[in-house]
């Protein structure tokens, strides 16, 4: 019987994706699944679905930071207090930087994504800027390397790939993040959108709520 597969749509913007990044990258429960991950650029799919941001919203915008917190307590994921500085931050550079790597350096881009990942919502840096992406990079590929992944940025040829990767994401479904696109054992394949549903994901997938621990096993 086949592995399952789960590929998740991510953009370092998101809290969510920084949650649900987190716990499919630790938990051990997706261990027995095969994990892809994708860059984005969030604001291309909002805007080509029409979707209004969450802190544009009346209410939800103040509801939204109390979910946040408590999806990242329920899962024990180290989080920072209130926003960072600029946010939402335009993540232009950190996800074609992100494009890059998942193109020349695949094995590096889960350990790219949680450097970035933790820059921006564990220590509150502002990752709108080049050079916070390269320094944040630079504990995965070194200074030099780093800035010169950076650099690559302004490239025709790299912009095409974060904008192939959002593509990606709206023909698969997506109309914000975490987006899971999963595929089960016997190949039917399923989106599902939001920590909210990680519940339905696992349990879709075949995977084994136990081995997630208490977070799962509480979870609808």
């Amino acid at each position: 019987m086949a592995r399952p597969k789960l590929t998740l749509y991510l953009d370092i913007v998101s809290p969510f994706a920084y949650i649900a990044f987190y716990v499919v990258q630790n938990n051990p429960i997706f261990k027995r699944c095969d994990v892809t991950y994708i860059p984005i650029f969030l604001g291309g799919v909002m805007q080509a679905c029409g979707n209004t941001p969450p802190i544009k919203i009346r209410n939800k915008d103040k509801w939204i930071g109390l979910e946040r917190d408590r999806w990242a307590t329920r899962f024990n994921i180290p989080i920072f207090a209130g926003v960072p500085e600029g946010f939402p931050a335009n993540t232009l550079a950190s996800g074609r930087t992100l494009a890059l790597i998942e193109r020349e350096h695949p094995s590096q881009l889960p350990a790219a994504y949680s450097a970035l990942f933790r820059t921006y919502w564990v220590d509150g840096s502002p990752v709108q800027k080049p050079e916070v992406v390269a320094s944040a990079l630079a504990t995965v590929f070194g200074k030099a390397e780093a800035e010169e992944l950076v650099a690559r940025t302004g490239e025709a040829e790299v912009k095409k790939l974060l904008n192939s990767n959002t593509e990606l994401a709206l023909q698969s479904g997506a109309f914000g993040l975490p987006w899971f696109e999963c595929t089960n054992s016997e190949g039917v394949k399923e989106g599902f959108w939001g920590v909210d549903h990680f519940g339905q994901v696992v349990d879709f997938l075949g995977l084994e709520r136990r081995e997630g621990g208490e977070g799962f096993r509480s979870m609808l």
